[in-house]
């Protein structure tokens, strides 16, 4: 909804696919106006709309995904200036990698293993490389994954550190200012948080945990 002031208008509604579930933003056809990209969580798409800059936005497009797209992050996975998306795919444990086309549209899916029932992804720099790479929180498997980008779109096979019980959210920043990156974890089974403190060549030292209220 748009906002005049402190008053909104009348919502503008746009279709997606079925259970629409995570939703994030950025230009993906370097018009300077940015877009969406949304996971369909019941029938394995992601939706991308492409915004004109007025509120407004194009019909969805939809490419295929994993089974179950519950999370979805953007970045420039290849170095080439365009928009990429990765998704989460919970019941397959798998993560699509989709590369930008300058003018909105992307490939088709490349698939890499993660743990089990993964639920969340960020996307970031570990080792330094000027190239991202991804860290995925699985759920299911009480862990992360680490996937370190080539700069080319593709990436290594996982690495996997334990976290607390049913990791379901992860953030990334320099947390000790040591210009390393960190990993926190939110861990819902057992109220609790982990960090991961970075070595700046990709790999991370064991968790440390914290308290957290009920269920975070």
């Amino acid at each position: 909804m748009l906002g005049y002031d402190e008053f909104f208008p009348i919502q503008a509604t746009y279709s997606t696919g079925t259970n629409p579930y995570s939703v994030a933003v950025g230009d993906f056809n370097n018009d300077i106006r940015l877009d969406i990209v949304v996971t369909n969580l019941n029938n394995n798409t992601v939706s991308v709309l492409l915004g004109y800059g007025n509120g407004s936005f194009a019909d969805q497009v939809t490419y295929s995904t994993g089974a179950g797209p519950i999370s979805v992050a953007v970045g420039d996975l290849n170095n080439d200036n365009q928009l990429d998306i990765v998704v989460v795919n919970f019941y397959d444990d798998t993560v699509s990698v989709f590369m930008g086309y300058d003018n909105g549209s992307f490939a088709n899916q490349t698939k890499y293993s993660t743990g089990s029932s993964p639920w969340s992804a960020a996307v970031d720099d570990f080792n330094n490389d000027t190239y991202l790479d991804i860290v995925v929180a699985n759920y299911g498997g009480n862990t992360i994954n680490v996937l370190l980008g080539y700069g080319n779109g593709s990436f290594a096979n996982q690495m996997t550190y334990s976290t607390g019980s049913n990791a379901q959210s992860v953030a990334v920043g320099d947390l000790n200012n040591d210009t390393r990156l960190d990993i926190v974890v939110v861990n819902y089974g057992d109220n609790t948080i982990s960090i991961l403190l970075g070595y700046g060549n990709g790999s991370f030292a064991n968790q440390t945990t914290y308290s957290t209220g009920s269920n975070p």
